[in-house]
């Protein structure tokens, strides 16, 4: 299994605004945003993560309320026996996904995944591979700002220093062939988006 791990609520609604992981597996006690209100809000999306709480919280109201008022997919009360949290995180697992869409689509610009091709309004687009890869983690991020930060670790070589330049120049490059509208925004502070 590959895992991430984020630390706090907000960071684990981002990270899976960002990636499609299979399981997500949710202390319901976390901080800055806590884990009832990212499962709550990560229910919302189209095609959500199957999500396991994983609480101290263990009487039979606390997980009526997590899998029925929450809406996660199964719940698991410490202490627990890890062989039992890797059965069920298989067993989540194994239902099949729905697929994402081939084509993600923005204010006229259509992203197709499989032929790696972009177009604005039906006019294609020539980008560069990095073009193309931060240009798809944006639309994937549905309008959420992505950290400069997170683009270095996702589409960069993990020992490219972060404070480097690289990022910024190829949204400006990608800005560029967008053209007007601007159609991608930096937040100071938060990092890239899409304009709405």
């Amino acid at each position: 299994m590959a895992v991430d791990i984020a630390v706090s609520g907000d960071e684990a609604e981002r990270m899976c605004l960002l990636t499609d992981y299979d399981v997500l597996i949710l202390d319901r006690d976390l901080p800055v945003m806590t884990g009832d209100e990212v499962c709550r809000r990560l229910r919302e999306l189209s095609d959500p993560p199957r999500i396991l709480l994983l609480t101290a919280a263990g009487g039979i109201t606390d997980k009526v309320y997590g899998l029925t008022d929450l809406g996660a997919d199964d719940y698991l009360a410490k202490p627990f026996d890890f062989a039992e949290l890797v059965a069920r995180v298989r067993a989540l697992s194994r239902r099949a996904p729905k697929p994402p869409p081939l084509v993600l689509h923005h204010h006229g610009i259509a992203l197709d995944r499989a032929r790696r091709e972009v177009s604005v309004h039906g006019r294609p687009l020539e980008l560069t591979p990095k073009e193309f890869a931060v240009l798809q983690v944006l639309m994937e991020a549905r309008g959420s700002a992505v950290p400069h930060d997170e683009l270095v670790r996702t589409l960069w070589d993990e020992n490219l220093d972060p404070r480097t330049s690289a990022v910024r120049a190829t949204v400006s490059r990608l800005r560029s062939k967008l053209g007007d509208p601007v159609l991608i925004a930096a937040d100071r502070g938060q990092g890239y988006r899409l304009c709405d």
